[in-house]
């Protein structure tokens, strides 16, 4: 199963990088170039433990729906987001957060296993990984930006 771990440092608050990162408003930001959109459960704002969201978006040119549970939730350090219908065998995300002296340290584990046996493996090893890699790295030079700015108040203030 291959796993994709990320270290992103942040200058802002635990809170402020926690909500961001949980965010359905700037996760649909993040994503603008699949047009990823919210289509059920959670639609908007910040989900929360046992929260679902779907996700429609299209990806190598396949429109796809992904539904999300957060499973776990320690706010504003730590949570979990794990597929429950979709495409993929399992995806587990976990997301944590910590502060070091001046920065926070946000760190993303994200271990998804693919359909198709041998050949999906092969396409792991080949595209996938490295795409879905790219993803997480926008998505949290997003968070990043939004949480370095006052950008994260029209987020998370509902404005």
């Amino acid at each position: 199963m291959p796993k994709i771990e990320l270290t992103t440092k942040i200058n802002s608050t635990l809170e402020i990088c926690f909500d961001l990162s949980r965010s359905i408003d700037l996760h649909k930001i993040s994503t603008a170039q699949t047009n990823e959109q919210a289509i059920a459960g959670r639609t908007q704002g910040l989900i929360n433990l046992n929260e679902t969201v779907t996700w429609q978006a299209t990806h190598f040119g396949i429109r796809q729906k992904l539904t999300s549970k957060i499973t776990s939730f320690d706010r504003p350090n730590y949570f979990v987001d794990e597929q429950t219908e979709g495409i993929f065998k399992s995806i587990f995300h976990e997301h944590k957060f910590e502060q070091v002296a001046d920065k926070i340290i946000m760190k993303d584990v994200f271990e998804f296993h693919s359909p198709f046996g041998v050949i999906g493996n092969i396409f792991n090893k080949l595209i996938l990984t490295n795409y879905l890699k790219d993803l997480l790295i926008k998505r949290n030079q997003i968070i990043k930006e939004f949480a370095e700015t006052e950008k994260w108040k029209d987020v998370l203030n509902g404005k």
